[in-house]
């Protein structure tokens, strides 16, 4: 079989574990091909990473597995369709097998004709220093053998220290390494590599192929050239040649293995480069040499300059940093949407780090010419960058409701999630007071600029709408279903769909989106966001989530889709107040159609637009264990199976003579426009 991503219909195919060892139900654990930077596979236990082999080209991580790859070979494949791999056994008479134990354990076992029972012949993860990140980022965890087994396991790489003396006393190296001169700055100040020998190579997150046809020393001039490049390694892959591979911000779940041939240059600044020079004599080149001696005269002179500097901007500086620090978390290159970068050239694409002077140029100052749209976040902007790419981006305002928290969690979820019915993140930037993503750039704009404007829902034909309705449901199940990780998006609406030029619909905005772990299927939170009209009412009234509230939320956009109207508007002719109350009262009459958006004319089959518009009354049920799931919404909508009766929508309201709020009647009522409730004794 083959393990990996089609990226073009979204399928993953991955290993999990059973819940026990008689329970052959969806356990905790599970192994898959992470695509992002050099793609790697790793093992998770729920949403989090616990084990992963190194980066491709695929090493060796011990002497069992250096044995097995002698027995077999690799089958990879990367390119703009998908990444996978599968192996082949070289002797036809060894049966081999992978599992995910439901422990946690990754097994390779063989069949031992002599025993005739499965042998484990390799496992992982087995040792400390196989736990993911176990020594932090910028660390190196170093396995204990006889003659160190006393030492701590952690130590720091080339120009970093621990970041918490304390824990690192107590052996505890998970809060990693951070650079010895956290005020200099290593670009262009005669800043060079240190090489680190025999490594698993560093989470690939964050790293890009620079190139499959560069020598060494051309990767090394390439990584030098880029302030954001922390570390390169260049290596001879078979026939492509000597690559190099690229790393921008913190390196981590680093492991020094004897068995391992990755080697890693390290970028430190010119007072470590000294220090490492002294101790390997003939280290550095002649140039380098005197570079380093000038520079050890003039950095004293600079540093002296820089305290003045930062004392009279401290606190400028001091809230820059705290931007920059919360902006660790976005890895990438500032150059990879430069050229050719995004051409589909078989290589995942890379989340990139923006300069606010590139997206003020690109948007030419943020002009209201270029301004596609406005919500409670702030507003967003066309851009042009100078290879011709067009780019949307979302820029925060300082007094939008979402904070660093939303702005992280957005990235986080869309740069994993890999969908065409999902947009594209291109990056990001964090500078100063600005707080900017950058996505792809969707001519058409939102679905709600078509389907609630008189003069453009004309050309959204039955036969669009209909397509559009099936790539937002399959775009929902992939959150729901299909991706790794559960997504619950809590704020699905019409202005949240974009369209692509060819009207193809995408899901946006992951502000406010969760993740569930494991077989976790609903979630409460005393913070209710989102927006009303879309909400299930165990959501607002209570709080309470999950993929039944996504559900709630598509079925709000079908109903909308097919009548043009909005659902939180007024119906004031009618005895119902949102549109939900409007096409239940008609359904129930037998006059479902009626609710069909007038600019459809006779484009649409009555059959299939009444089969959505009851679809969607599942959809919006009251109660969340009588809505459909995703999957059983997709198979409604492309099948002609009997579809069962709905039951009374939530948010079902009457108007009382002329007036709303006079409600008469004996006893105490609560009256708004989520419950009525009336108390009765017990």
């Amino acid at each position: 079989m083959r393990l990996g991503l089609n990226r073009i219909n979204g399928l993953d195919r991955f290993l999990t574990s059973w819940k026990s060892e008689d329970d052959p139900g969806t356990g905790d654990y599970f192994y898959k091909m992470n695509p992002i930077g050099s793609p790697q596979v790793s093992l998770y236990k729920g949403s989090t990473l616990y084990w992963r082999s190194d980066p491709w080209p695929w090493k060796t991580s011990s002497s069992a597995a250096a044995s097995v790859s002698s027995l077999l070979y690799y089958d990879f494949v990367n390119n703009k369709d998908e990444v996978s791999y599968a192996y082949f056994l070289d002797d036809p008479s060894i049966i081999s097998r992978l599992v995910v134990d439901n422990s946690g354990l990754l097994q390779n076992l063989m069949w031992n004709d002599g025993d005739l029972q499965w042998k484990e012949f390799w496992s992982a993860p087995k040792y400390r220093c196989d736990n993911y990140g176990h020594c932090g980022s910028n660390g190196k965890c170093v396995p204990d053998s006889d003659d160190n087994s006393y030492k701590f396991e952690c130590t720091c790489l080339p120009g970093y220290e621990p970041k918490s003396p304390k824990d690192w006393y107590h052996r505890d190296g998970s809060g990693g390494c951070v650079k010895k001169q956290l005020g200099f700055s290593m670009c262009g100040n005669g800043e060079g590599f240190v090489k680190v020998t025999r490594l698993k190579g560093p989470d690939s997150f964050n790293a890009v192929w620079m190139d499959m046809s560069m020598s060494s020393s051309e990767c090394e001039q390439a990584c030098l050239s880029n302030c954001s490049c922390t570390a390169f390694t260049s290596m001879n892959i078979d026939g492509k040649g000597t690559c190099c591979l690229a790393w921008y911000g913190e390196l981590m779940d680093i492991l020094e293995n004897t068995y391992e041939r990755w080697d890693l240059h390290v970028r430190v600044d010119a007072m470590e480069l000294a220090t490492y020079a002294r101790k390997s004599k003939g280290f550095l080149g002649p140039k380098r040499r005197m570079a380093v001696i000038i520079l050890s005269v003039s950095v004293p002179l600079f540093l002296v300059s820089l305290i003045a500097y930062m004392w009279l901007m401290k606190r400028k500086t001091k809230v820059k940093r705290n931007l920059q620090n919360q902006s660790l978390f976005f890895i990438g290159t500032k150059d990879s949407l430069e050229g050719n970068e995004l051409e589909d050239n078989g290589r995942h694409p890379d989340l990139s780090i923006f300069d606010l002077s590139r997206i003020v140029s690109a948007t030419d100052n943020f002009s209201p010419s270029n301004r596609l749209g406005q919500g409670g976040f702030g507003s967003v902007f066309k851009g042009q960058l100078p290879n011709g790419q067009l780019i949307a981006v979302k820029r925060l305002s300082k007094s939008s409701g979402q904070g660093i928290e939303e702005f992280k969690n957005e990235v986080t979820l869309i740069v994993k999630l890999q969908h065409r019915n999902l947009v594209k993140i291109f990056g990001c930037c964090i500078q100063e007071e600005e707080k900017m993503l950058i996505y792809e750039y969707m001519p058409n704009k939102s679905l709600d600029s078509f389907i609630f404007d008189p003069t453009r829902s004309s050309f959204l034909n039955w036969k669009k709408r209909f397509e559009i309705i099936i790539g937002i449901a399959r775009g929902i199940l992939y959150l729901h279903q299909d991706s790794r990780l559960r997504i619950i998006h809590r704020d699905l609406k019409t202005s949240n769909v974009l369209l692509d030029g060819e009207m193809n619909p995408k899901i946006s905005d992951f502000g406010i989106a969760r993740i569930f772990k494991g077989d976790q299927f609903q979630d409460k939170t005393n913070r209710v966001v989102g927006t009303y009209g879309y909400m299930s009412p165990e959501y607002v009234v209570f709080g309470k989530f999950s993929t039944k509230s996504d559900v709630f939320s598509f079925g709000v956009i079908l109903l909308e889709i097919v009548s043009g109207k909005k659902n939180n508007c007024s119906y004031q002719e009618h005895t119902s107040l949102t549109l939900i109350g409007h096409v239940w009262e008609l359904w129930k009459e037998d006059k479902a159609l009626d609710i069909i958006d007038s600019s459809l004319n006779e484009s649409f089959v009555s059959l299939e637009v009444l089969r959505c518009i009851q679809i969607g009354l599942l959809c919006v049920q009251e109660g969340a264990m009588d809505r459909p799931t995703m999957l059983a919404v997709l198979l409604m909508l492309s099948s002609e199976t009997t579809l069962p009766s709905p039951k009374q929508p939530a948010f079902i309201f009457r108007k009382t003579g002329n007036d709303l709020g006079s409600i008469t009647g004996e006893g105490f009522y609560s009256i708004n426009d989520v419950t009525i409730t009336e108390f009765e004794a017990r």
